[in-house]
């Protein structure tokens, strides 16, 4: 199998802030100068990456007066020109600056809170200008290390409240922008509320305009909380709310490691690629990974392009995987297909199924799953022996 080459086609994106990272961690200085943002652009296509996605302060530092803010603007708007890549999403930082230490949209400080929805309103309109169809919300500091810090029903109505007010915000301003929850269980905050998808999409009925915001899981942070990251994807697209994707490596329930994707759990990176080519997904495929701290840049654009390579390498096992002729053999014994028909044929009702005579279940009972040779054939197709 010869290592397949990334194409725009195949929707490839990143963040600024995942290729510019400096190596910084809470025990060590940044191993890795600044970036420039239309360098990273300049590689990025040189990758052949489709987009890219950016936090506000990311490109634009915080506090930056309105002239330079407008120079920068035009500067990126260049970069995108000249490289041909698109601006898939936008996101807001509050979380960097000590003005959102307790959070921005759930901070106890009304002020704080205030100036949070403000802030992401001006992003909006450059992301809205730049093309970007979806808005990444990352609540890292919405959550609290005590008990009695937060009320956590306040805190969820505040939460409500700013998704209402930006839901109006875009409506009203004719954007097309749809948000996307990004969960964490923790880190930085102790304990970040949403903390999984299935928090993010009961929270997304509670929303006025529920139409608008759906969920961008990330493989590492349903991993952090021990959970199958696959399966959250699967539901979110049941429920028509998987708005984009977040790609890494993880090593199980530990801090967030940010691997490059196909890193890590390997296992459970395969049955994403599997999971989100099952379920049709097409929007941006994009990868939210940080290159270790040992590495210099050479070994960012490393990283950048194994996360396109192992997408496409795992794409490709999925797909064999799937058109292997054993393969579809185990699905039927183990009774796959059939988990595709309603349990309830037309017109019954809970009668038909009450009235109904027990079947042998000593039978069914003692009858196997299959489900051991069906996860090897599975194996045998990632580990490359078939």
């Amino acid at each position: 199998m010869s290592v397949p080459t990334p194409t725009p086609a195949d929707k490839f994106s990143f963040g600024l802030w995942t290729v510019a990272y400096q190596g910084r961690d809470p025990f060590g200085d940044p191993t890795r100068g600044e970036m420039d943002p239309v360098h990273a652009l300049e590689k990025l296509a040189e990758l052949g990456a489709y987009g890219v996605n950016f936090h506000d302060d990311d490109l634009i530092p915080f506090g930056t007066g309105e002239a330079e803010r407008e120079a920068i603007i035009e500067r990126w708007k260049k970069g995108l020109a000249d490289t041909g890549l698109a601006v898939t999403t936008a996101t807001t930082n509050l979380f960097g600056h000590p003005v959102f230490k307790d959070g921005g949209f759930t901070s106890n400080d009304r002020a704080v809170r205030r100036f949070a929805i403000r802030k992401v309103m001006r992003n909006i309109d450059l992301a809205a200008e730049l093309g970007a169809d979806t808005y990444v919300c990352w609540g890292g500091r919405e959550g609290a290390e005590s008990g009695a810090a937060k009320d956590v029903q306040a805190a969820l109505s505040r939460y409500k409240e700013a998704f209402d007010v930006l839901g109006d915000y875009v409506t009203e301003k004719g954007y097309s922008l749809r948000f996307a929850i990004e969960p964490k269980p923790n880190e930085p905050r102790g304990d970040i509320l949403l903390p999984s998808i299935g928090h993010a999409l009961a929270f997304i009925e509670t929303l006025e305009r529920p139409e608008l915001v759906g969920v961008n899981p990330e493989i590492g942070h349903e991993e952090m909380a021990g959970l199958n990251a696959a399966h959250g994807y699967a539901q979110a697209m049941w429920q028509g709310k998987l708005f984009h994707i977040d790609l890494n490596g993880q090593t199980g329930p530990r801090y967030d490691q940010d691997f490059r994707f196909g890193a890590g759990n390997a296992r459970g990176a395969f049955w994403v690629v599997d999971t989100l080519l099952q379920g049709g997904y097409d929007g941006p495929v994009h990868f939210d990974f940080k290159t270790p701290r040992t590495e210099d840049e050479a070994g960012v654009w490393v990283a950048a392009a194994a996360c396109m390579t192992n997408y496409l390498v795992l794409r490709e096992k999925s797909q064999a995987f799937r058109a292997d002729p054993e393969v579809q053999a185990a699905l039927e014994a183990a009774r796959l297909p059939e988990l595709s028909i309603p349990t309830l044929a037309p017109g019954e009702g809970w009668a038909d199924v009450r009235d109904e005579i027990d079947p042998d279940v000593e039978a069914l009972g003692a009858r196997g799953s299959a489900f051991e040779h069906l996860d090897q054939l599975a194996l045998e197709h990632l580990y490359g022996v078939r």
